[in-house]
């Protein structure tokens, strides 16, 4: 189940879209999808998620919690959707697209994929693009 959380004004407008399209992310992964939670909320926020949890005193987009198990996949996806609009500006892409890229960035973790290296972060990058292409 791919559920949807918002500790900020911020609220999704197509949720079952999105919900399905991250359903059949995963299933094209060769995972089964068990619970995943999207919450979306601001910078301050994810920012005190990051020194807390991470030790990490900057701010970010996305703080992904996985506790997915073998192939059965659940977690937590925090993100700030402050960021994912500086981001967007930044890259010069919709709002929206940036969002989509963010949310499947966290999903493809939970689904193996790391980007810590170089090679990772490109291999990431392709799936991260092929399934915004998928998108309906």
């Amino acid at each position: 189940m791919i559920s949807f959380n918002y500790e900020t004004e911020f609220s999704l407008n197509n949720e079952k879209a999105l919900a399905d399209w991250i359903s059949s992310v995963i299933q094209a992964e060769g995972c089964k999808e068990e619970e995943v939670n999207y919450i979306f909320c601001d910078d301050e926020y994810l920012y005190n998620l990051n020194v807390e949890f991470l030790k990490h005193d900057t701010l970010t987009d996305i703080i992904s919690f996985d506790y997915s198990l073998g192939k059965n996949i659940q977690g937590d996806v925090f993100i700030s959707v402050e960021r994912v609009q500086e981001n967007a500006n930044e890259f010069n892409v919709s709002f929206d697209e940036e969002l989509r890229r963010v949310m499947v960035h966290g999903v493809l973790h939970y689904c193996g994929y790391k980007d810590k290296s170089e090679a990772e972060e490109k291999l990431m990058r392709e799936k991260e693009n092929l399934y915004l292409e998928r998108f309906q």
